[in-house]
């Protein structure tokens, strides 16, 4: 019933946000590079009578890029979306959407000027209807097109340059997984060569802001199919644990009993058909995942191999992780030393942060673990738990900006992996998100984390710890610089005490009543060390 009542709210659909919107996937807009749709409200482009945007030139980054991608003019997500479009809606104020209908994340009301603040929670702390629910969200998800989004099936010479549009409707849920292939695809160079060192969402210092977004036009759209404004996308606290306990039928799916690579017929998760699984096809026919189904979701978690990833992450190696003070280094891929995105991400070990790409840890560790769709990046956004992970991954980067509480110039604005440049917008979202934007606080964008509301004490700590790290690195400095001081100090004392002595022995000759003894204290020459 819960369900059926669910699918009666498409009524009630608002306008979303994720890829090419439908009002502007045809000829006409593809032609004049334009996507500025009118607002409901009052029938103007971007609401601009309203004063909610206006219909305005794209302006791009042209910071210098890293040389992972040695091509210009060879793939429709270089300089995102120009090659589609150059001109689209910029909303004013707290106004947001693709065509400024809606609220920026973390307002809400008739003109977006009411705060809200939302909280994430353990999926093991929801009560039985609130897990139930999110089931049901999620299954309602997959089952309802998207009402206001389409995907592309072909590339933009493919579509004639505009002249022949390839798009075609998906669902909700679909519309994630394809937006996480489509900024994870290779690039496809024509004949059957391709070029895999390229990813706009992963290896790089974008990895982290992305997905932030990418969970939270997921949530948003969860929200609006379902009416539940409140939603949130609950977490699994994955740290410690012997394996993988979401993976229940009271939760995301058990085991088939007979084939361990799927789930149990008791679960609805396994009738559900994967999207954009099979990179191989598409890059030798040189086409665009085009939303087919392509089978049942895989899942062995734990029978994944040992060598690589031996286990779940533990606690102590998200806590070395955080204690890290670089968020990114160079050369800002997966071989970059010392850094907090690499390390978190899992292309570093997460024990000493140095790049090691023969293991996978942290974020990486249990995708490898799960050992089926999660395993494959571009299509890993199949499984369900996805979800769940990416909200926990998000909960430590939160952490990270709560602790050291980076300046936006922290983040690169120049020579990342193309795409992840500070300024860029992020692939493949419109409306348009630069990477910048999301490296702030969560409490920012409208969301919290159920386990960092701690009390004041707990954020006095928080603060404090960054100074206790950088003291801890350069403790022998420290403790050098005492011992110098502590010399040095004695000897002035010394010459101190000896100075006074001999005043004590001839003032008394000079003038024995006319300096007070506080007084000629002051004549001597002090330490100011």
């Amino acid at each position: 019933m819960l369900l059926f009542a669910m699918f009666f709210l498409l009524v009630i659909l608002q306008p979303s946000t994720g890829q090419f919107p439908k009002v502007c996937a045809n000829t006409q807009n593809l032609l004049r590079k334009e996507c500025c749709p009118p607002w409901d409200g009052d029938g103007s482009p971007c609401g601009e009578l309203s004063n909610r945007g206006s219909c305005q030139n794209i302006l791009l980054s042209q910071a210098p890029l890293g040389p992972q991608f040695p091509f210009s003019g060879v793939d429709d997500r270089e300089d995102w979306p120009s090659v589609f479009y150059n001109r689209t809606c910029k909303c004013e104020g707290n106004f947001m959407g693709f065509n400024c209908g809606e609220c920026k994340f973390g307002f809400s009301g008739v003109n977006c000027t009411e705060r809200r603040l939302r909280t994430r929670r353990n999926i093991f702390q929801l009560t039985t209807t609130e897990k139930n629910k999110f089931l049901a969200y999620l299954n309602l998800a997959k089952n309802i097109p998207s009402q206001d989004y389409v995907i592309a099936t072909g590339t933009y010479t493919q579509m004639k340059n505009g002249s022949n549009p390839m798009f075609r409707n998906i669902n909700v849920y679909d519309l994630f997984v394809w937006m996480h292939y489509y900024a994870s695809r290779d690039t496809l160079l024509g004949g059957s060569n391709v070029w895999r060192d390229i990813d706009f969402a992963h290896e790089a210092p974008g990895f982290l802001p992305w997905h932030r977004v990418f969970l939270l036009l997921w949530e948003r759209e969860i929200q609006k199919i379902t009416g539940d404004e409140n939603f949130t996308i609950p977490y699994w606290d994955w740290r410690d644990a012997e394996d993988c306990v979401v993976c229940t039928d009271e939760y995301m799916g058990g085991r088939h009993p007979t084939n361990p690579n799927l789930l149990s017929p008791a679960s609805f998760f396994s009738s559900w058909q994967v999207i954009c699984t099979r990179s191989e096809e598409y890059n030798s026919q040189q086409t665009l995942c085009n939303a087919t189904s392509e089978g049942p979701i895989l899942r062995n978690p734990g029978n994944n191999d040992k060598s690589r990833t031996p286990r779940l992450p533990s606690s102590a190696e998200v806590e070395f992780c955080l204690s890290l003070t670089q968020y990114e280094s160079e050369p800002m891929d997966k071989m970059a030393n010392y850094s907090f995105r690499n390390t978190l991400e899992g292309f570093a070990d997460p024990r000493t942060a140095i790049s090691n790409i023969s293991q996978s840890g942290l974020h990486n560790a249990l995708h490898i673990y799960m050992n089926g769709s999660m395993s494959q990046v571009q299509g890993s956004a199949n499984d369900p738990v996805f979800v769940l992970h990416h909200a926990f991954v998000d909960s430590i980067f939160e952490r990270w900006l709560r602790r050291h509480r980076p300046m936006l110039e922290v983040y690169p604005a120049a020579n990342a992996p193309i795409g992840h440049n500070r300024e860029n917008y992020m692939v493949p979202f419109i409306p348009l998100y630069r990477n910048g934007e999301f490296f702030k606080s969560s409490r920012e964008l409208g969301y919290d984390y159920e386990y960092l509301q701690e009390p004041a004490l707990g954020s006095f700590q928080e603060f404090l710890i960054p100074y206790l790290e950088q003291a801890h690195q350069i403790w022998a400095w420290l403790v050098g610089a005492a011992v110098i001081g502590a010399i040095i100090t004695a000897l002035l004392t010394g010459l101190i005490l000896v100075c006074r002595k001999k005043r004590q022995r001839t003032s008394s000759e000079i003038q024995p009543l006319l300096i007070e003894s506080e007084d000629y204290n002051n004549m001597c020459y002090q330490s100011n060390f």
